[in-house]
């Protein structure tokens, strides 16, 4: 069977055969966007400041001071799965910001070969068709200051997510997110919390069941019966806390701990039968604001092995940086998953200033 319709069985099985409240849903919300992001494992709740705060925690967005955007491109699962990101944001007065993000998780040509052999036990290879699998996520973010305290600012994503499985099913999700930040100038700390699906984020399934009587018996004891048509993303929490300082007025460094929760039992090395937690580090390493160093490490899990025993894994990241009169380049070798059985992967960004063209 070709590789990418054995990937389409992997993801429909785990997103058609939803009961009513998963554990893992809309999961290519929780992968991230930029590779500077990336090359610090995702510890960036509390620090980040510019375009792609839209994502991580759109507080930050109350940091940017012109307009920006962003542009990302990775590919996963050896070049099968293509994650891209286009994000803006803009500042509306002193007190408050929007942005607005696209993100698209997608494998296309998938080669749907369940009709290649005919009742007559003849291989036609015109039965071949092809299709996508795409996952679309549309996010609107505002950011505002609280104007009694010093240093704190909220922000809120409103997001819709379209889902795209060829011709079989289709669905229509729409969820919230909140966060805050704050930031004290004088020693260099700050704190950061996101709350992703705050409200459970709520995805209402549309299948065609003719096409979907085509694939029920391509694999063997799935796909037998036709899925529920709702889904529902528990929400997740994710809090941090940074310290920014300046070393021999060069070098700017940049540690952040975070802590990333779910309210379901997982495989993290936190666990129990209603939360579970792991954590993530990062630093960033930068000299005279133009070029930067970046590691981190995060994505602690428990690993079972195939003698049945478990194992910690992890999620280590790396990355450098450049920037220049308002453009921004940043790359990360990152795993996207445990360190043992995923590959690595290469992420490039792109952030511009709006200011380069004043």
């Amino acid at each position: 069977m070709n590789a990418k319709l054995l990937l389409f069985f992997l993801l429909t099985g785990s997103v058609l055969t939803a009961q009513s409240v998963r554990k893992y849903s809309n999961e290519f919300l929780n992968i991230g966007v930029d590779a500077a992001a990336f090359g610090m494992a995702n510890s960036v709740v509390a620090t980040t400041n510019d375009v792609n705060a839209s994502y991580w925690n759109p507080a930050g967005l109350m940091d940017i001071e012109d307009n920006e955007i962003a542009l990302m491109h990775a590919s996963y699962f050896a070049n099968i799965a293509n994650y891209d990101y286009l994000a803006g944001a803009m500042p509306i007065d002193d007190r408050s910001a929007v942005g607005f993000s696209v993100i698209r998780f997608g494998v296309d040509n998938i080669m749907n070969t369940t009709q290649l052999i005919e009742q007559d036990g003849q291989i036609n290879y015109d039965n071949i068709t092809y299709f996508s699998a795409a996952d679309y996520a549309f996010n609107l973010s505002y950011a505002r200051n609280v104007l009694l305290i010093d240093g704190l600012s909220y922000g809120v994503n409103a997001k819709v997510i379209r889902r795209i499985i060829g011709e079989f099913a289709t669905s229509w999700g729409f969820g919230f997110d909140a966060g805050i930040q704050y930031k004290t100038d004088r020693s260099g700390w700050r704190f950061g919390a996101m709350a992703r699906d705050i409200t459970t984020t709520y995805n209402t399934w549309t299948i065609d069941e003719d096409e979907y009587s085509t694939v029920q018996e391509a694999v063997e004891g799935q796909n037998q019966e036709l899925p529920e048509t709702t889904e529902i993303t528990l929400p997740k929490l994710q809090l941090g806390v940074a310290k920014t300082f300046t070393v021999r007025y060069d070098f700017d460094v940049k540690a952040e701990f975070d802590m990333h929760m779910r309210f379901a039992e997982t495989n993290d090395i936190i666990s129990t039968s209603s939360i579970s937690a792991t954590p993530s580090f990062g630093f960033e390493v930068g000299y005279i604001d133009l070029v930067y160093l970046r590691g981190g490490v995060g994505n602690f899990q428990n690993v079972e092995q195939f003698d049945s025993t478990y194992q910690v894994g992890f999620q280590p990241g790396f990355g450098v940086g450049f920037q220049y009169r308002g453009i921004h380049l940043d790359y990360a070798f990152t795993d996207i998953g445990d360190q043992s059985v995923a590959l690595y992967s290469n992420v490039f960004s792109l952030k511009i200033d709006w200011s380069l063209f004043r």
